[in-house]
């Protein structure tokens, strides 16, 4: 059993002996979050039904957040019947008190378990994610591809499929949204035949990386709506253009906002000067996304509001440093940060650089 600890423990970067009690390990609010990300890690809430239904902590490796009440009775043969004892057991409460005496519990009856200190409360107050159904702000795998599930404000969900690099897909509401679909990035290939023909297709400029004619003529239909900047709409013929400060209403619940993105560094001027590209801002029925396409952290960062999630770039001399994206974020303030466009720019350290901030920072194959 302590075996099988070890490895989690390490997996997420932790110290085994840290914060334990016996066999449970007492983690902090980003330990817990690192551990509920890996493989076979059953996240258990032990309040009552009536605060599991004001909202819990989403799984993050694609299971469901179990629910037992350890104030009842019959706590351990619910817990039982939920859990599989050759797996590790991630527990929370409210504050941590009734989560630690449960742990303890299952802890003596066999089971791997690691308690949230502070339980969701805590969370909370650290920027983290919180569910009201099992598939809001959930992640799993869809073939190759990760996906992340959020919620809207009608309780609607939007899905981002992690495709390559720069280029995102999104699903909300039945509708097709694509973010500079690319079919080839080195030996990576996105096969968007496979793909439903896209309703909306939204392009930041005309690098190759991002402007794709063989992705767009696949994903286009007459009905596509595709938005674009100035260069390429002249490149391609087509396309509704945006220019840096426009905004449009493009369906009922969804609009979208033209922002800037350029380099602000000596040298590198030339790669995205200011003034042709464009980030976006998508407000899907009150889910505010930002993507941010090519650009360093430029003062304008600083007149977004209430952004959702935000998508950063991170790999100069094109884009951002990793301390150039902490700063960007620190403008931006996100609930949830997807570093992308970082080809072999190591972002593993971004979740430490913004401990603290409030911001779910979530590394995703965005190479």
């Amino acid at each position: 059993m302590k075996k099988i600890l070890k490895v989690l423990c390490a997996l997420a970067g932790l110290h085994v002996g840290a914060c334990a009690q016996g066999n449970v390990k007492n983690l902090s609010v980003d330990e817990f979050a690192k551990c509920i990300e890996q493989k076979d890690v059953q996240l258990l809430d032990v309040r009552t039904a009536e605060e599991f239904a004001e909202g819990f902590i989403p799984s993050r490796n694609g299971g469901l957040c179990l629910h037992a009440d350890m104030q009842k009775s019959d706590f351990m043969a619910n817990a039982a019947r939920l859990l599989d004892k050759s797996k590790p057991v991630a527990v929370y409460c409210r504050r941590g008190r009734r989560s630690a005496n449960a742990a303890q519990q299952l802890d003596q009856a066999g089971y791997q378990v690691i308690n949230l200190k502070g339980g969701i409360e805590a969370w909370k107050s650290a920027g983290k994610d919180i569910a009201t159904s099992q598939s809001a702000a959930t992640t799993y795998q869809e073939g190759p591809y990760t996906v992340d599930v959020f919620r809207t404000a009608s309780g609607k969900e939007i899905k981002f499929h992690c495709l390559v690099h720069a280029s995102i897909r999104m699903q909300y509401d039945g509708k097709e949204i694509q973010i500079d679909p690319v079919s080839k990035m080195g030996q990576k290939v996105i096969d968007y035949a496979s793909m439903p023909k896209a309703d909306y297709i939204f392009v930041t400029h005309e690098h190759g990386d991002h402007f794709d004619k063989s992705a767009l003529s696949t994903l286009r239909s007459s009905q596509t709506r595709l938005v674009t900047n100035q260069r390429c709409a002249d490149m391609l013929g087509a396309g509704e253009v945006m220019k840096n400060g426009d905004s449009k209403q493009i369906a009922d619940g969804i609009s979208v906002e033209a922002v800037p993105a350029y380099n602000n560094t000596e040298g590198h001027l030339q790669f995205h000067p200011k003034g042709r590209d464009n980030g976006y801002v998508l407000t899907i029925d009150g889910l505010r996304i930002y993507i941010a396409g090519d650009t360093e952290d430029i003062d304008e960062m600083a007149n977004l509001k209430d952004i959702d999630i935000a998508f950063l770039p991170c790999n100069q001399p094109y884009t951002m440093t990793p301390d150039q994206l902490v700063r960007a974020a620190k403008m931006v303030k996100p609930r949830v940060l997807f570093p992308y466009h970082y080809g072999n720019t190591d972002v593993s350290t971004l979740p430490a650089l913004l401990q603290g901030e409030g911001i779910d920072v979530r590394i995703r194959n965005y190479q």
